[in-house]
């Protein structure tokens, strides 16, 4: 009976592996039933590494070659069966084989926006995304952390893990350096390279090396990105009469759509540039008091002079009710016009 088991017993006397598909990092190599010969053949190609295991145990690890396994091809084995007394053939062997090229395109981004303090907006919620590459460097490190026991772990499998430290260490970054959002947006070679260093030791951690990060947008919900438009056109107009005037230019193709067509904004539009030139005379009327010579508190020229800056301010205070003017621009010209009658 115990003859009939032997001859029933299948040997291994070859074993090697070739990728059927992308994505593969780790695989068990079928070894149900069977048993390895003394002196089989292991065969691992280039961007793989072969980890044999003993009762859970990483032993010995090969990188590309072709390898006779005996005592001398598998020292920690030897040690962990004890065969350096008696070698026993065949022998059981939990055989793995891991993907070491490189995997690239791999994609990252933030599933939410991310919410930071930055100097110029204050709060401000913000998104990003871009690309990595990455390969298994150490088979030890991703065999007992990654991959274990599993008959196959794929790069889809790792993805979602590697995204989240991805992100993670992004919105530490960006908490601790401080760097406005404008900064960022403008020196995304600058931020792939800084936050690649930082993602270093993360990949490590696992056996991986990561090749390369970028950064390929950055950028702020579309609520918040259609405010920072129009502080830019603000601050490129300059000129608040100016700006009531690009304001109304800016209605005209939505007025064109609607029921009266062109003509039924000739009002709008006329009102919008009244709007403009009493704002823009209300601020020349305060320029010239303020440039005027000084007079006696009590004469009727420095009574007038209070006046007119009394009414500029209520014009002012008019245009804050109705939106035109910013509660930050009205305070600032209230100040300077005030500050001229000491």
């Amino acid at each position: 009976m115990a003859l009939m088991d032997f001859i029933k017993k299948q040997f291994i006397d070859v074993i090697q592996w070739t990728e059927n598909g992308d994505g593969v990092l780790a695989v068990r190599y079928p070894m149900r039933d069977f048993e390895i010969q003394y002196g089989a053949q292991l065969t691992v190609r280039e961007s793989q590494m072969a980890v044999f295991v003993n009762e859970g145990q990483v032993a010995d690890v090969f990188g590309p070659g072709l390898y006779t396994l005996t005592t001398r091809t598998l020292p920690v084995l030897t040690y962990l069966k004890n065969w350096d007394k008696l070698f026993e053939s065949p022998f059981k062997s939990d055989v793995y084989f891991l993907s070491t090229r490189l995997q690239l395109d791999c994609k990252w981004g933030t599933p939410n926006p991310i919410t930071i303090r930055d100097k110029d907006f204050g709060m401000v919620r913000m998104r990003a995304f871009g690309i990595y590459s990455y390969k298994l460097i150490d088979a030890r490190k991703f065999h007992s952390e990654i991959s274990g026991t599993r008959e196959q772990y794929t790069v889809a499998d790792l993805d979602g893990q590697l995204r989240n430290l991805v992100i993670s260490s992004m919105t530490d970054l960006f908490g601790e350096s401080g760097v406005p959002f404008i900064d960022m947006a403008a020196n995304q070679d600058e931020l792939s390279r800084t936050l690649k260093a930082r993602l270093e030791a993360v990949f490590d951690r696992y056996g991986l090396a990561l090749d390369s990060f970028v950064v390929q947008n950055v950028s702020l919900p579309e609520e918040l990105q259609k405010i920072l438009d129009s502080r830019i056109g603000m601050n490129m107009i300059g000129d608040l009469g100016r700006y009531t005037q690009y304001q109304v230019a800016n209605s005209i193709p939505l007025a064109a759509q609607n029921e009266g067509g062109i003509a039924g904004i000739g009002a709008g539009l006329g009102a919008g540039l009244g709007i403009g030139q009493t704002i823009s005379a209300a601020m020349t009327q305060a320029m010239q008091a303020g440039s005027a010579a000084p007079q006696a508190a009590a004469s009727p020229a420095a009574a007038s002079h209070a006046d007119e800056v009394v009414a500029t301010l209520e014009k002012l205070h008019g245009l804050v009710a109705k939106g035109i003017v910013s509660q930050a621009e009205f305070d600032a010209k209230k100040a300077e016009l005030l500050g001229k009658l000491v």
